[in-house]
């Protein structure tokens, strides 16, 4: 059975659906996994505390399953050097989470909308997983920044990875992605309607005019982001039916480490 360390900020309702989901096919027996615990880097008793309800929520989610919640407050631990050093408060905020999770089994952690970075050690100490909205070898950066770049450079396709951990942020060996087009079908009016736009104004003058209601990027992130759950589901399930293994931070299947990352996409694509 693989036993999973899971990493959540709470935020709101993405973050209980993505749980629920991947609990549901643990129930159902489609995965053969157990979440060892649930770490959350708010106790949900801070002040300011605009989510407070969503998180509270998440919590009495976790305490519903009957899997073991873990807190530490990133707020309140050390605001001090959080403020002067980000490198050393992220180490030492390391430190107090590696401590607090020891008593538990993990064979994988799932950063599951976990809006904090993780410190070097945490990151070499276990294997853990990250979402990347965009191809392997695709743009860095948030979504945002992500799709602007694709409407920049014209692509043709789009994805996301699930990608190791390590100090370098968005840059760990991917270990699963899917791809889709951004061409085609609907597409090709969208694209149509940015290169008229572009023939008149630059794109930074687009992004501020329209941001994240231009209609291109509103198709590519929707498209981009109902594939993200199903990447996630998909990606544990390699990993809990033992299709692959992590070694060295790398991904493995029984004949040897894989030469790159793991294409999911048909079995994304069938999800939808």
């Amino acid at each position: 059975m693989l036993r999973l360390g899971w990493f959540s900020t709470g935020r709101g309702p993405g973050s209980r659906n993505l749980l629920k989901t991947v609990m549901d096919r643990i129930q159902d027996g489609t995965i053969d996994a157990e979440v060892s615990f649930v770490f959350c880097n708010w106790d949900n008793t801070e002040v300011p505390n605009p989510r407070r309800d969503q998180r509270q929520q998440f919590f009495e989610m976790v305490k519903g399953y009957g899997i073991p919640l873990v807190t530490e407050s990133f707020k309140r631990y050390n605001p001090g050097l959080r403020e002067t050093d980000k490198t050393a408060w992220g180490e030492a905020y390391g430190r107090i989470l590696r401590e607090k999770i020891r008593h538990y089994d993990m064979d994988l952690g799932i950063l599951a909308g976990y809006m904090l970075w993780m410190d070097d050690t945490t990151c070499e100490a276990y294997d853990m997983l990250n979402l990347h909205p965009a191809l392997p070898d695709g743009p860095k950066g948030t979504w945002q920044e992500v799709i602007w770049k694709l409407i920049e450079g014209r692509a043709g396709e789009q994805g996301s990875m699930m990608h190791v951990c390590t100090s370098e942020h968005d840059r760990g060996a991917a270990i699963t992605y899917c791809r889709f087009p951004i061409r085609g079908g609907e597409y090709d009016a969208l694209w149509a309607s940015m290169e008229r736009k572009l023939a008149t104004k630059s794109l930074a003058q687009i992004k501020a005019e329209e941001g994240e209601g231009e209609p291109l990027f509103e198709k590519i992130r929707k498209d981009g982001a109902r594939r993200e759950l199903p990447l996630i589901v998909s990606t544990i399930g390699l990993f809990a039916d033992g299709t692959v293994s992590m070694r060295g931070k790398r991904l493995w299947k029984e004949e040897g480490m894989l030469p790159g990352p793991y294409d999911l996409s048909a079995e994304v694509d069938a999800s939808l």
